[in-house]
């Protein structure tokens, strides 16, 4: 059965990933990045029904829009997957800059929030949809400079908990951590020792089918992508 699943994030790394391996299992994707050159490419490379647009996630007012666009023109969303994030630049939190610091929970938190905000409410109606947070590692554990990043990511727990309890039944809200994948922004964590870690095209082979077999059984749970 051909599923609608919308995804934050979609330029690169593995919001990208994804999005090549839905489209090409027969899926259609709703994909929304802030780089509009970016977003543009893969509105060449990916046609209808798949559909691209420019929204930063920490804009309200862009992704009450989006939602518009998209819950006019499709049905809700089978799979909600709240992919966006940054993560900081390795420091002792209190070198870490304000706005650093702001942009990241914008993005991580309150972009996730907006999403939930503006297209849930469709899906709690028709009372079914699947809705992917993704956590990390550190979102369970700690490791120092990275303070900002695990913060978000521990927040993403507890709120997507927090609203599984929320959804009515038939419907589940699942924190998932994607695993260490070689990406850019591990590169920004790690340095060089990030091409240690395994690489977005073998992540993916495992993670389209874990979450494409995501069920309302799952509300609640924090679960990993295998390794």
């Amino acid at each position: 059965m051909t599923k609608l699943i919308l995804i934050t994030g979609v330029s690169k790394g593995l919001g990208y990933a994804m999005t090549e391996g839905f489209i090409g299992q027969g899926h259609t994707v709703i994909g929304c990045a802030r780089s509009s050159q970016a977003i543009e490419e893969m509105k060449k490379k990916f046609s209808a029904p798949n559909d691209f647009t420019t929204v930063d996630v920490a804009n309200e007012h862009l992704v009450e829009k989006w939602a518009e666009h998209v819950l006019n023109k499709y049905a809700p969303p089978d799979i909600v997957i709240n992919n966006a994030a940054i993560t900081n630049y390795p420091a002792p939190l209190w070198q870490v800059p304000s706005d650093e610091f702001s942009q990241l929970i914008d993005i991580n938190i309150k972009g996730v929030v907006n999403i939930i905000r503006h297209f849930v409410p469709a899906m709690v109606k028709n009372k079914r949809g699947i809705i992917v947070n993704f956590s990390s590692g550190w979102g369970r554990s700690t490791s120092p400079e990275v303070a900002p990043y695990c913060a978000s990511k521990w927040a993403i727990e507890g709120l997507t908990r927090s609203l599984a309890q929320e959804l009515p039944s038939g419907m589940a809200a699942i924190p998932l951590n994607p695993g260490i994948i070689h990406t850019d922004m591990l590169s920004i964590s790690f340095g060089e020792a990030a091409a240690n870690y395994t690489p977005v095209s073998d992540w993916v082979l495992k993670a389209v089918p874990f979450i494409l077999k995501l069920k309302p059984k799952d509300n609640g749970i924090p679960l990993t992508i295998p390794g």
